[in-house]
């Protein structure tokens, strides 16, 4: 069944109402911080279809997802090769600004014997605010002792 006209608009508007939010961020949020921010232009927009058309948009290549293990998945829309650090505690990721290499993917492909067309890299590690955090949970703990 072919969607109606007005249908396939409306689709078409809220998918460039997120692309658009989204690019103008410069970090990567998650998709409940997304339609926040698409609900100001889109006073009806629901989750679920912020989900859908983020999930499409990573489909066609227009934005990238990030998953750091415990954390929401998060979202970018800078396309070009880049890595990120990603916070084991807080699930904040962040971009790290290291040259890229396709020397890397040259290094795969002679290994693995597979076509490489790309790589990403994620490091995880403690932001520093969660770094400053454990150092000082275990004074505090001491302290009430």
């Amino acid at each position: 069944m072919t969607p109606k006209p007005r249908e396939r608009q409306r689709i078409t508007v809220q998918r460039t109402v997120i692309l658009e939010e989204l690019r103008n961020l410069h970090g990567h949020p998650t998709a409940d911080e997304i339609c926040e921010l698409v609900r100001k232009r889109l006073l009806r927009v629901s989750l679920g279809t912020i989900y859908r058309n983020l999930e499409r948009l990573a489909e066609e290549g227009q934005i990238r997802t990030l998953d750091c293990a415990g954390a929401p998945r998060r979202f970018d829309a800078r396309l070009e090769p880049h890595y990120h650090v990603c916070c084991s505690r807080c699930g904040r990721i962040e971009d790290v600004d290291l040259e890229t290499t396709s020397d890397l993917d040259d290094q795969a492909a002679s290994r693995s014997g597979y076509v490489i067309s790309g790589h990403s890299i994620l490091f995880t590690g403690l932001c520093p605010e969660c770094t400053i955090a454990s150092r000082q949970r275990p004074q505090e703990e001491n302290a009430g002792q």
